[in-house]
């Protein structure tokens, strides 16, 4: 079986490689095919996959090559993780915005809508060729915004793409864990967006337990939502929300701590990595470990500034192992052996929240099976994150149409209309900002 990964220089490559590694099963992947424009990082990451293998029998065998066509020929699954503008792309994103009071994270914001606005044209010609080329094979969309950019692909694609997140999954597990419950046999009630959901219950042994977290204190400020949210808002919302929804509750707190830090997440991130590929250009260099080191930095300092808002301290051991991975796999060979499970992803919404139309991409329980990814049935959504969710599906919907037509008006109305951009004005001011360093938007007209 042939995986095609898109963005195969990426840094977190070698997570789903390892993942692969400890797979026996039949129906395997055999293949592994990396691309991606940037042929140096493709032979560094090349190298990390290389040591990872040594001595495992059976490893998948591993090419790499910068053709798009022949990466997704034949291709049998395409994991779709790609970067346009690389991550100083991101740390333009970042600066733009707080130049002008706003958020400007990769996901969330006008920082969202720039990277959305710069992936969904790249995106969507990617969904066409696997059309063209690969019509039977199944796309795991890993690129953010993880949403938009699935919603954009099934345009083309239908079902056959499907997105996935692991802060979903991650805050699931941590729940259980908090309650004493097995994260693998737990039933998490969690709807919403891609980074815009909550866990409204959490059933272990068929009891919502839930409402026990909710009552007490000790236990909500003992994981990471509760220490970022406090346990008295948890408690007003009767919900636990995905850790990105901090930008939204605390918007304010968090903007002045962006504003405050020595550098940026994109710009921490984007001199990180390039001391990790310089290192990777000495042919005598430790490929595994020097990725090693440089993922455990990568992953203790996330969310580092709304920590630090919060007063939240440092990121718990057992929420530094990733995860992004083995939701892939997991997905993968659910579709590839039709082994039935049931894992949190981003797919057309055909009911689900009577709130939405049928193709806008949520995020929400599925049932995977050879057929593909099933939406749960959900109970609505309270008022309050009804009216956020449908906010934040129209800008969404405005970055496609633009990012469709290249109306610059079109992408001036998606950054006015999301609720953390407060001024007609300051949209237009971002949309200058962003069409003057990114060459990626040069078809906004």
């Amino acid at each position: 079986m042939k995986l095609t990964i898109l963005g195969g220089g990426g840094f977190r490559v070698p997570l789903v490689y390892g993942a692969l590694l400890g797979d026996r099963a039949e129906g395997r992947v055999t293949r592994v095919v990396l691309h991606d424009l940037d042929a140096g990082r493709l032979s560094a990451v090349t190298r990390v996959l290389a040591e990872q293998a040594a001595g495992v029998s059976g490893a998948p065998e591993v090419s790499a090559t910068t053709d798009l066509d022949e990466a997704l020929s034949g291709a049998d699954f395409v994991f779709s993780a790609i970067r346009v503008g690389g991550l100083e792309g991101r740390a333009q994103d970042e600066r733009v915005a707080l130049a002008e009071g706003v958020l400007g994270q990769e996901t969330v914001g006008a920082g969202g809508i720039a990277y959305g606005l710069r992936t969904v044209p790249v995106a969507v010609d990617i969904a066409r060729r696997v059309a063209r080329l690969a019509p039977d094979a199944w796309v795991i969309n890993f690129t953010n915004p993880a949403g938009l950019v699935t919603e954009a692909m099934s345009r083309h694609l239908g079902d056959r793409v499907i997105g996935i997140c692991d802060s979903p999954v991650g805050l699931g597990r941590r729940i259980a864990r908090v309650l004493g419950g097995d994260p693998n046999e737990a039933w998490i009630d969690y709807v919403g967006l891609n980074h815009l959901g909550w866990v409204r219950g959490l059933r272990i042994a068929g009891r919502d337990e839930l409402p026990r977290l909710l009552a007490d204190p000790d236990l909500l400020g003992s994981f990471e939502e509760g220490k970022l949210f406090g346990a008295d808002w948890l408690r007003s919302l009767g919900a636990v929300p995905n850790e990105y929804l901090h930008y939204y509750y605390f918007n304010r707190e968090t903007v002045r701590a962006y504003q405050r830090a020595e550098k940026t997440r994109g710009a921490f991130l984007r001199d990180q990595q390039a001391r990790f590929y310089e290192e990777l250009r000495d042919p005598e260099a430790a490929a595994l470990s020097a990725w090693d080191r440089t993922r455990a930095e990568r992953e203790a300092t996330y969310m580092a500034e709304n920590r630090e808002s919060a007063g939240a301290g440092e990121r718990d051991a057992d929420d530094l192992s990733g995860g992004y991975e083995k939701v892939a796999l997991a997905l993968m060979r659910a579709i590839a052996r039709d082994e039935r499970t049931t894992l949190i992803l981003n797919v057309r919404n055909n009911g689900t929240l009577a709130a939405l139309d049928a193709d806008a991409v949520i995020e929400v329980p599925c049932l995977v099976d050879a057929n593909g990814a099933h939406p749960v049935t959900v109970a609505p959504l309270p008022d309050h994150a009804t009216g956020l969710v449908c906010a934040v599906k129209g800008v969404e919907r405005e970055v496609l149409t633009a990012a469709e037509n290249g109306s610059r008006t079109t992408a001036v109305k998606a950054f006015a209309l999301h609720p953390l951009v407060d001024s007609v004005t300051v949209a237009r001011r971002l949309v200058e900002g962003y069409t003057a360093v990114h060459p990626g938007l040069s078809y906004l007209k």
